[in-house]
């Protein structure tokens, strides 16, 4: 009976290691949209949302986890929500998300990664 008990706990031990050596594993492989991010904000990119706002959720959503945190985000609202920072009412951010490029052209709403390559020339990822 004590080996049957052993077993089970090497084993239990065993698919709980690989699960963790799994997640470890793969929390050091980069984003799919790493580089275009990171070309968004060589370019001159910058994406102007508010932590509430859901469609700058999606926005991020489109980029994944890990790739839309190097997105070139700049916060509008102020921490209680009730107010718009300095930063964009300067750039005269009126709805989000808003994309202003290098150019000074702007686009308001999400935009796919894909639009946001032909619009930069930033290289899209390979499908």
């Amino acid at each position: 009976m004590k080996i049957k008990k052993i077993i089970t706990w090497i084993i239990l031990l065993a698919i709980v290691g690989f699960g963790v050596f799994s997640i470890i594993k793969e929390s050091k492989k980069p984003g799919r949209y790493d580089e275009l991010a990171t070309c968004l904000k060589e370019k001159g990119a910058n994406f102007y949302g508010a932590f509430w706002c859901p469609h700058c959720l999606e926005q991020k959503q489109l980029f994944g986890r890990k790739s839309a945190k190097l997105l070139p985000y700049v916060e509008c609202s102020t921490q209680n929500g009730k107010a718009q920072l300095q930063v964009c009412t300067d750039k005269e951010i009126q709805g989000y998300p808003t994309w202003i490029f290098a150019d000074e052209t702007r686009v308001e709403g999400k935009m796919t990664p894909m639009q946001l390559s032909e619009k930069t020339s930033c290289v899209p990822p390979q499908e």
